[in-house]
């Protein structure tokens, strides 16, 4: 090797360095130490910084003992001198001591400095060597307090959580240990214990505030640290104002592995204060924010509850939430939970009922085309609501209508039981006419539907047994006013009847034709 240098270093198996390692030696005591043998290469693979961070530490040897320490490089550089043990033992005023006397004056730094300095922790590894070290929780101590200094709210959960964070596990006040000849941290910093909440009465969770987007550019494990530290964190937070910021931090970031508990965060925090802060929509937007990120099912749950308590505020949009419920185009499952939910909270609330019945009609009609949304499905939202929640059952045969449009192939049985479903009293009585002249109907539905029709027409009378029905033969109409008007209305329905029990007797026969060419070609005799 050169006399320039005698020592080859790899770095986390990333770079690889050449030194002189006399001149390493005198600065770090760690290299000094395993440096003693003949060995011409070795390898750290833990470095905190990684590459960067030893050739930040190497500028600092070559260069007599100076570097410019700024807030970018204050932290890796901290962490570097600790781990190369670069203090007074080898050097006067060496790396570990320069650092720590920038650091003694975070209490000073500005808003946007604190911020830098938390960015500068995004790499994995280095952020484990600041997370030991413990400079990283007393910048995020700091953070905290500038936070509750210059905010309106203060946004500390709740009391009981304050008093999670003066015990000795959890208070950062106890575990920080400065040496400064300053102001001590107690006259700037503000006790955790003396942090009161405020209530808030209204809020959406698209309200910012003003330090929302600064703390939106950190990563998720510094944002995780920082709900740690206020007592915030998964189950922990009952704070709305941390919640607001969660759901916009969660609304930017990419969804990992590592954001899966900050979901966790956000979805406690909308539990805990949704009832009464988030509206019908906002809860909407939180679970399609929230379902990206894994949460857990009893907290979809909960989130489903509050939403089902008010969904007589829901709108079709809402509704229409994209999803993959067994291949289909819409979430139709999630919307028959909600409405389950709605009906056991609201059974009791007509108006409010009604409400919902109108909004479930215009979702079928929405979904009906949708080419594997199944029958049971179907019948399964119209169900969902008991038969007074529609005081007219139109919507439905609309949606029935365009289901059979969509669905040319569906057989003859399976299109009798999706109009199973309908109430034909509750058909208004130009849609039972347009039902009986409708060839995607069955004909005995739509006979049905417009024999239920008898009620409708002025002194107006069927008469028609059960055996009727099913055998039709003739219809007797029997007429006590003899108006125009009526007697047109009557012809109408006249001749709907005689069409519908011709297509009766022709799909009869049909099936008659069908059943003796199956015989024939079983090879039994008729």
């Amino acid at each position: 090797m050169s006399k320039f240098y005698d020592l080859q270093v790899h770095i986390n198996d990333e770079e690889i360095f050449l030194i002189n390692k006399n001149l390493i030696s005198k600065y770090c005591g760690k290299l000094k130490k395993i440096l003693n043998d003949e060995k011409r290469i070795f390898h750290i693979n833990d470095f905190p910084g990684g590459p960067y961070g030893f050739e930040l530490a190497l500028k600092f040897c070559y260069n007599n003992g100076k570097i410019s320490i700024n807030l970018s490089n204050v932290l890796i550089l901290h962490s570097c001198a600790l781990y190369l043990e670069m203090n007074e033992k080898n050097f006067t005023n060496n790396l570990l001591q320069q650092t720590q006397t920038f650091l003694d004056g975070i209490y000073y730094w500005k808003w946007n400095e604190i911020i830098a300095s938390l960015k500068s922790c995004e790499c994995e590894k280095f952020f484990t060597y600041a997370n030991t070290y413990g400079f990283l929780e007393k910048i995020i101590f700091v953070l905290v307090a500038k936070l509750v200094q210059n905010s309106d709210l203060n946004f500390i959960a709740s009391p009981s959580s304050s008093s999670s964070l003066s015990s000795p596990e959890n208070n950062f006040a106890k575990r920080i240990s400065f040496s400064t000849g300053g102001c001590s941290p107690e006259k700037i910093v503000p006790d955790w214990a003396e942090i009161q909440v405020r209530s808030v009465k209204k809020s959406n969770f698209c309200n910012k505030a003003w330090w929302f987007d600064d703390l939106a550019t950190l990563p998720p494990k510094i944002i995780e640290k920082f709900l740690q530290g206020i007592g915030a964190y998964k189950s922990d937070n009952k704070n709305l104002i941390v919640t607001r910021f969660l759901l916009h931090y969660l609304k930017k970031v990419t969804p990992s592995y590592k954001s899966i508990s900050l979901g966790e965060s956000a979805a406690y925090g909308v539990i805990n204060v949704g009832s009464k802060n988030f509206s019908c929509r906002g809860l909407f937007c939180v679970l399609r924010i929230l379902s990206k990120f894994g949460i857990s099912e009893d907290c979809r749950m909960e989130i489903e509850k509050l939403i089902g308590g008010m969904f007589e505020k829901a709108t079709l949009d809402d509704l229409l939430v994209c999803g993959h419920d067994n291949g289909l185009y819409y979430d139709v499952s999630f919307v028959i939970r909600l409405v389950k939910v709605f009906v056991e909270i609201n059974g009791c609330d007509v108006v409010k009922m009604k409400k919902v019945g109108g909004l479930i009609d215009k979702y079928l009609i929405e979904i009906s085309p949708d080419q594997k949304l199944k029958i049971s499905k179907f019948l399964e939202v119209v169900e969902c609501l008991p038969c007074f929640a529609r005081d007219c059952f139109d919507g439905v045969y609309r949606a029935i209508d365009i289901y059979l449009e969509s669905h040319p192939m569906i057989a003859f049985e399976e299109s009798s039981r999706l109009c199973g479903c309908l109430n034909y009293n509750k058909l208004t009585f130009e849609v039972c006419k347009e039902l009986a002249k409708n060839q995607r109907i069955p004909p005995r539905i739509a006979m049905q539907a417009l024999i239920s029709q008898q009620r409708n027409v002025p002194s107006c009378e069927y008469a028609m047994d059960e055996s009727e029905i099913m055998s039709p033969s003739q219809i007797i109409l029997y007429c006590e006013d003899d108006n125009d008007g009526f007697l047109e209305e009557k012809e109408d329905v006249r001749m709907n009847l005689e069409s519908m029990q011709w297509r009766v007797m022709e799909l009869e026969k049909l099936c008659k034709e069908m059943k003796v060419q199956m015989l024939k070609f079983t090879g039994f005799n008729v």
